[in-house]
């Protein structure tokens, strides 16, 4: 018999027992839709998380004042010892392999224009701010260094806050209010999206770090001269990020005047580190979440063979009477695996179809359920391994059925009621 008849012949006895072979068919289904459900959306939530933390930059540091948690004690932000405009100017000009450095400084404000008000982060930097972050502007300028040493009341805003308090455009040239403070908008930043954790980075204000701590409340540090609370550096391409943090981090501990052995009063953030660290877990639960899908699809693959031992009990006398008009062994055991690799492989495209939608479905859903930016990324790849593990589980709980059926005795079989 070719395969393209015993295929035909499997279908036409499947069809027979339509409902059976739908309720056999079933954990199939729900194996192959829970692997393309929890693959595609872990993926999906990977690409996503991923992108958001690459717009921090792969090749920027983050640093503190304030060692991290370590021994029950918490530094941070609250740090005897704060950064300040020397330290930058000092990291800007020391370390060959820094290529822009940033102090920042920030602070939750109304902006008010005309009588419209948007609450937004008002954010004091330097002139490399956008440099550091690859930022650009879609019109204007950036304010630059000697705008920064004279306190200039100077802003360069979001497109939230553009689209907020500019609904007619506009915004470029306008004078809006920060604090009862007038501000100069000299320029627009083009589209941020979502930050690493979810936030809008389109909702921001940039203002000269000095004009910010001048003018807001809450810098002013006794004894401190020209504090930040973060500072913001971006390493040449083609440098090491491990070493580059090593070398900073000496940098620092001699600047800082740190004991040796004693504890760091700063923290400085590889966001390299964190994007491989985030990859690495995410894969482990994505392979988590697989394997449960795959633990379903075993299961639906006992139920299969307990329908193919039933198939071959009910069609006993068939396969009596085509052994004896001349059918070899072969023949009735392929006939019988290739309708088990039908029924799962059939269960696979329909599980296939049900995983995406499901999948689909939860993405639309997602920002009710507060997963913004979660999107379905189903890969050809792992449709092509749902669909050949479910054919796989044909064969391996399909075999022994098959097996039992070709080595039947036509006498015995032809008797058989």
């Amino acid at each position: 018999m070719s395969l393209m008849a015993a295929v035909l012949v499997a279908l036409t006895a499947l069809r027979i027992n339509a409902l059976r072979s739908f309720l056999a068919i079933l954990g199939v289904i729900f194996g192959v839709a829970a692997v393309i459900t929890t693959v595609s959306l872990a993926d999906g939530a990977r690409d996503a998380v991923e992108t958001r933390i690459a717009a921090l930059g792969a090749n920027t540091l983050n640093i503190s004042a304030g060692s991290r948690s370590r021994g029950g004690r918490q530094g941070g932000a609250g740090s005897d010892v704060p950064l300040n405009d020397a330290d930058v100017n000092a990291l800007r000009t020391e370390l060959d392999f820094i290529s822009a450095a940033s102090g920042l400084v920030q602070a939750g404000v109304t902006a008010v224009v005309d009588g419209a008000n948007w609450p937004t982060t008002l954010v004091g930097s330097n002139a490399d701010y956008l440099d550091v972050r690859d930022w650009r502007l879609t019109e204007g300028r950036m304010f630059n260094e000697g705008e920064v040493q004279r306190a200039s009341r100077l802003a360069v805003i979001g497109q939230t806050p553009a689209r907020e308090l500019f609904p007619s455009g506009g915004a470029l040239g306008a004078t809006i209010r920060v604090n009862s403070q007038p501000y100069e908008v000299v320029g627009v930043l083009s589209d941020l999206g979502a930050g690493a954790f979810g936030q809008d980075q389109n909702d921001v204000l940039l203002a000269p770090v000095s004009t910010v701590r001048s003018r807001v409340a809450g810098f002013a540090r006794a004894g401190v001269r020209d504090p930040v609370q973060q500072v913001w550096v971006k390493v040449a391409p083609g440098v090491d990020m491990a070493a580059a943090t090593a070398e900073l981090e000496d940098f620092l501990r001699v600047r800082r005047n740190v004991a040796p052995g004693a504890e760091d009063n700063f923290s400085v953030r590889n966001f390299a580190d964190l994007i491989r660290a985030f990859t690495e877990t995410q894969r482990v639960l994505g392979l988590l979440l697989a394997s449960a899908g795959l633990i379903t699809l075993l299961v639906g693959g006992i139920g299969i063979m307990n329908v193919m031992l039933v198939s071959v009990t009910e069609r006993t006398r068939e396969i009596g009477l085509r052994l004896a008009v001349g059918a070899r062994r072969r023949d009735i055991r392929n006939q019988f695996l290739i309708e088990s690799v039908v029924l799962c492989s059939l269960g696979g495209v329909i599980g296939l179809g049900v995983g995406v939608a499901v999948a689909a479905t939860i993405e639309s859903f997602g920002p009710a359920l507060g997963l913004t930016g979660l999107a379905v990324s189903v890969e050809p790849s792992i449709a092509v391994v749902a669909i050949g593990a479910a054919a796989t589980v044909g064969i391996l709980f399909g075999f022994y059925p098959a097996l039992r059926a070709s080595r039947l005795d036509p006498i015995e079989a032809l008797r058989h009621e």
